[in-house]
């Protein structure tokens, strides 16, 4: 399959829509985006609104993807979700249908920034972070700053899927590490669907590997704007974690805020050793395991939303 531009939609207010489902089909996922400016690049954002009986706001969960997906991560999920919550899902830079400036420098502080922005942009506050992977690492960010006093939202929880969470125990894949050294830019242009498939076949738990249309629509974000290209310079988040890893675990050690993690076991990148680890460091927050690979939410969205739910049983019953 051969990675063709895309073009996008007009931009749509969060006033103006509400999606109880998040699409899983490309041509759904891109019809129901909205966009927002932010540093005059464009973010594709998903929202979804649910006032309480008293017509006071539901509380709102951010939800923040991971490397090298986007929002679409969310989409088994999210119907267990909006039931009971707002939901907001931002592409970052980079990624899904988001502008993927090519000479640009991803760092994580800067798409927490940016994350922040499209929050006050659209007038909603976030009591809760769902994030996965790559997003670990930006919810990890904005509980540093929120710990500091430089977050104006109600941050009353995060809670974490598989992902690097403690950059001693991170395990990327030899793909990673090829893409993010000085060869990576060779090797760009070998990354075909197949090559994603086996990559992501190895990350899935055994009982759980990832469908055909899954991995054709991962491929299809992946190729939106030239996607493949900036992979080299996204990879910088794994320089960044044991950068700022100690500044992180000491927020997350400090902070009042409620934290949780739910992993895949099977995961060789972030499984069973990161929640081990996670024990160690943060012996008092809530953790759990499940018997799936690295993308818990898409390969066991029902025991995901099970879990988080009850992680969220404490503000809302």
């Amino acid at each position: 399959m051969m990675c063709q531009a895309q073009t996008l939609q007009a931009s749509q207010h969060i006033q103006g829509r509400s999606l109880r489902v998040l699409p899983h089909d490309i041509d759904g996922y891109r019809r129901s985006a909205s966009y927002i400016r932010v540093d005059g690049h464009r973010l594709a954002y998903w929202y979804h609104g649910k006032p309480s009986a008293h017509d006071n706001p539901a509380p709102l969960i951010l939800l923040i993807h991971g490397f090298p997906s986007a929002s679409w991560d969310w989409h088994k999920i999210w119907p267990y979700l909006s039931t009971r919550f707002q939901l907001l899902a931002v592409d970052m830079l980079g990624f899904g249908l988001s502008e993927k400036p090519f000479e640009h420098q991803y760092r994580l502080s800067e798409q927490a920034r940016r994350i922040a922005a499209v929050v006050s942009s659209l007038g909603v506050q976030p009591h809760h972070i769902l994030a996965h992977d790559y997003g670990d690492s930006v919810a990890q960010v904005l509980l540093t700053q929120h710990y500091h006093g430089n977050l104006d939202w109600p941050l009353q929880s995060v809670c974490y899927l598989n992902g690097g969470l403690f950059s001693e125990s991170h395990r990327p894949l030899l793909t990673q590490k090829v893409l993010k050294s000085v060869f990576g830019v060779w090797l760009v242009p070998f990354l075909t669907k197949a090559s994603l498939a086996r990559s992501f076949t190895k990350i899935f738990g055994n009982a759980t590997p990832p469908d055909e249309q899954d991995i054709t629509t991962l491929y299809q974000l992946l190729c939106v704007n030239k996607g493949k290209d900036v992979l080299p310079s996204l990879l910088s988040y794994i320089d960044e974690r044991a950068e700022y890893r100690d500044e992180w675990v000491h927020a997350m050690q400090q902070t009042e805020v409620k934290q949780g993690f739910i992993n895949g076991l099977q995961d060789p990148i972030s499984g069973k050793h990161m929640l081990i680890r996670f024990a160690e460091l943060l012996p008092d927050s809530d953790y759990t395991g499940i018997n799936v690979g690295h993308y818990p939410q898409i390969e066991a969205a029902d025991d995901v939303a099970e879990h988080y739910l009850r992680f969220l049983s404490d503000f809302h019953d």
